[in-house]
């Protein structure tokens, strides 16, 4: 099997996972509107989704260092559409938190192992390899808004269950790229990076810049279907179509990440994406009428494209852990933004919900400011062997 036809099937792989990712925001307007949910109560939904995968991703990483698991692959997916498709069923808020909850687990098993393994599919290809892993999650992202409006906007919260089908088709599309891992460990064959010098002290401040990233966009991901139907009125139809506008700019950005790194570096370009981030959400919060929309495009574009550089970043800070590296950029620094959404919706519930949006603002430019002291690592040497 050739090493793009293996990195287009973990992406597409990885777009059935990130889908249970955007189903949690997607799944907002339904909860308050067939629940009853305040902003408080649904971002407890979100924190839920993202509590234990922002404490999992780091340990799955931690253990796939030691015993590379790609197992992990099929059943986390599962494991994640399992979470998703049963949190529409009965009434209980503590057993939905419950189930999205699972999803949580699912998605933090999924990401290190994923990124481990395609890091070393995509090696000889550049940055443009992970882009185009990442362009998956990506997609996946945006679909979720899509899928989960065709389904429980249609038949409401009880059809949940039939977004258990990404999830079976992720699985079965990680089982030719393990047999194709399984024959090139028993052939001795394959590339490998070599291990070079740990740059912790970059690692942290890396970490600290995704973790300004993921309480912007985490918060967006949660509040921007409700803000713009307060906005621009339309019914949940106009928060759906802003949703997917966050999600599908994510996809132009990731591949256009891996693009321009390969002129200007990944710092230069992802430094430079976070303020173009931080001009376009003023720009929703202040921006008139159906413009709003521009400014959620250039938002999107300006969070995603350093997202897959910040991965591999990320792996050649710790090149001796890049399972950990993978669990902490792709697991504790993103999901911890969930975090931050209670502390929102709070502020939501007792001013407004434009109000509790304006510190977002302030987020990119501290990843710039961040950005700004780190440096560009060498690329490791890469020998046969798998």
């Amino acid at each position: 099997m050739s090493a793009r036809r293996s990195i287009t099937l973990l992406s597409l792989g990885h777009s059935c996972v990130d889908v249970y990712q955007g189903a949690v925001a997607a799944l907002v307007p339904f909860l308050v509107a067939e629940r009853g949910y305040g902003y408080a109560a649904v971002s407890g939904v979100v924190l839920a989704a993202s509590l234990l995968s922002s404490v999992a991703q780091p340990l799955f990483g931690a253990v796939t260092d030691r015993w590379p698991l790609p197992w992990l692959l099929p059943v986390s997916t599962l494991l994640g559409g399992a979470g998703i498709a049963l949190c529409g069923l009965g009434d209980s808020y503590r057993l939905t938190l419950a189930w999205v909850a699972l999803s949580g687990v699912g998605v933090a098993a999924y990401h290190p192992e994923s990124a481990r393994v395609a890091r070393a599919v995509a090696l000889g290809s550049g940055h443009r390899g992970m882009a185009w892993f990442s362009l998956g999650g990506n997609l996946g992202f945006a679909a979720a808004p899509l899928l989960v409006a065709a389904v429980v906007g249609l038949g409401g919260l009880r059809l949940t269950p039939l977004l258990l089908l990404p999830a079976l088709a992720g699985a079965a599309l990680c089982l030719p790229v393990l047999r194709e891992l399984a024959r090139q460990r028993a052939a001795g064959a394959g590339p490998v990076r070599r291990p070079g010098r740990d740059d912790r002290a970059a690692f942290v401040r890396l970490s600290l810049a995704v973790v300004c990233r993921s309480i912007v966009f985490t918060g967006l991901s949660t509040f921007l279907s409700l803000y713009v139907t307060q906005r621009l009125g339309g019914g949940s139809a106009a928060g759906t179509a802003a949703l997917v506008v966050l999600y599908a700019g994510g996809a132009v950005g990731s591949v256009l990440g891996g693009a321009l790194a390969e002129r200007w570096g990944r710092v230069a370009v992802a430094g430079w994406s976070y303020l173009v981030a931080a001009v376009a959400v003023a720009g929703v919060l202040v921006v008139p009428g159906p413009a709003l929309y521009v400014c959620v495009a250039l938002t999107s574009a300006g969070l995603y494209v350093p997202f897959s550089l910040q991965v591999t970043l990320g792996q050649d800070y710790l090149p001796s852990r890049i399972g950990t590296a993978s669990g902490i950029t792709l697991g504790l620094t993103v999901s911890i933004g969930g975090l931050a959404s209670p502390l929102i919706g709070g502020l939501a519930d007792a001013t407004s919900l434009r109000t509790a949006l304006v510190p977002l603002v302030a987020m990119p430019l501290l990843s710039w400011a961040l950005f700004r002291t780190l440096p560009e690592p060498a690329q490791p040497p890469v020998k046969p062997g798998v």
